[in-house]
């Protein structure tokens, strides 16, 4: 295959895989503790051209290298539920999953069969000391800046804890690092452990929505699509060009 063709689908590749991230934030633009992601590519150079080259040249292709996630803070959205919390500021909450603990920004939370405080995903929420289990007859529950879970027992008015959300940190290199497990949880690389966060506050009823900015979203995927356009009409024309060589010489006398 001619070196500039292959240097073409080297691109569209690269392109594909930059709009089926766009995608996806497009398709998670409602979804509570959603993070956007964005493509990285780098150059890579071929250590020799293929054909119609001397052998020291170079082709310089496309190579993807992966995804990044955008970490900032969506905008709060306030839903007046006693279980739901959002988070002001760059902590975690922690979640108990069959694979292990994960890290989310997405607190609306519900109770389970048994009173146990969950995801909407069916995954326990992890307190500092223990399950936060919200007995059949408590009432006015509450949760405070610092994650602490409390409610009224029966017909008194005295206030119980029922146990503190744990709030954790990552610094900016163990940020990095984490890896999305789902939707809207993260995962931690062996060796990295968070640390608890003493800065960050907890809302009650509200949640954090997606940090997706739909418009910019919506105009990455235009800019991508037509440039995926340009370079197969680039690649047609070369393609004609070639056949079109191919005839003019079949068409000389021997």
């Amino acid at each position: 295959m001619d070196n500039s063709l292959l240097i073409g689908l080297s691109r569209q590749v690269a392109l594909g895989r930059e709009l089926d991230v766009v995608a996806n934030n497009i398709a998670n633009i409602n979804t509570t503790g959603f993070k956007a992601d964005g493509s990285v590519f780098e150059e890579y150079l071929s250590p020799t051209a293929r054909t119609g080259a001397a052998s020291n040249n170079k082709v310089s292709y496309v190579r993807d290298l992966g995804t990044w996630h955008d970490l900032s803070q969506g905008p709060t959205k306030q839903t007046g539920g006693p279980l739901d919390v959002a988070i002001d500021g760059k902590g975690f909450l922690v979640v108990q999953t069959p694979r292990g603990e994960r890290y989310t920004r997405n607190g609306s939370f519900q109770l389970g069969p048994t009173g146990n405080l969950m995801t909407t995903d069916g995954y326990p929420v992890v307190s500092e000391s223990g399950p936060i289990t919200i007995q059949a007859n408590d009432r006015d529950i509450s949760i405070s800046a610092d994650g602490t879970v409390s409610v009224r027992n029966g017909n008194t008015n005295n206030d119980a804890s029922r146990g503190k959300l744990k709030l954790v940190a990552f610094d900016d290199k163990q940020t990095m690092q984490l890896t999305k497990d789902s939707s809207s949880t993260f995962a931690a690389p062996d060796g990295v452990t968070p640390q608890a966060d003493k800065t960050s506050r907890v809302v009650q009823g509200a949640v954090e929505g997606s940090n997706v900015r739909g418009v910019v979203e919506i105009t990455r995927m235009i800019e991508i699509t037509r440039s995926y356009t340009q370079v197969a009409t680039m690649m047609q024309q070369l393609s004609d060009m070639g056949n079109s060589v191919i005839d003019k010489l079949a068409d000389v006398p021997a």
